[in-house]
């Protein structure tokens, strides 16, 4: 099972398209707050998110609370800063899970160095500060899947034979 894990995510149009990630591939989601937006059945229904009901979503308190119901094995921090990119990490295994920081600040620098020889990055040329958090999380997500065999995911269009 892969899961995405967003640190206080600010920009709802961003979680929604994560959701929307989610939702296609069936990856968890998780949001650890405090979020910059309300995602209240009355908030999602308004903004269109028709698929959310596609979404396993658990919502947390803090990053105290997250590890403490999910712990860290198999865990990957999405970071401008990591030494390594993407493609040197091994996503095969259960659960993983790959966290994202907020859009204005990523994730806490404690946190990173913490987690420092699971930290991957994106490449991208020097002067790019960095993706957009839905697309970074997309290409992750899909990159980890893809190492995984698409697990319960359907693999053919209405154009097969």
């Amino acid at each position: 099972m892969l899961n995405i894990v967003l640190f206080e995510p600010e920009i709802p149009h961003n979680t929604g398209a994560i959701a929307r990630t989610c939702a296609a591939t069936g990856a968890r989601l998780h949001l650890i707050k405090p979020l910059g937006f309300d995602i209240s059945d009355k908030m999602v229904k308004r903004c269109g998110l028709d698929y959310w009901w596609l979404v396993d979503i658990s919502v947390y308190e803090n990053l105290d609370e997250y590890f403490k119901k999910n712990g860290d094995e198999n865990l990957f921090l999405a970071t401008t800063k990591a030494p390594r990119d993407y493609s040197e990490a091994d996503f095969r295994g259960e659960n993983v899970s790959i966290m994202f920081g907020k859009e204005t600040a990523g994730l806490p620098e404690a946190l990173r160095e913490k987690y420092r020889d699971r930290c991957i990055r994106i490449p991208m040329v020097s002067d790019a500060r960095s993706l957009n958090l839905s697309n970074s999380a997309a290409i992750l997500a899909y990159e980890a899947l893809r190492q995984q065999g698409f697990p319960g995911l359907k693999s053919t269009g209405e154009m097969s034979e």
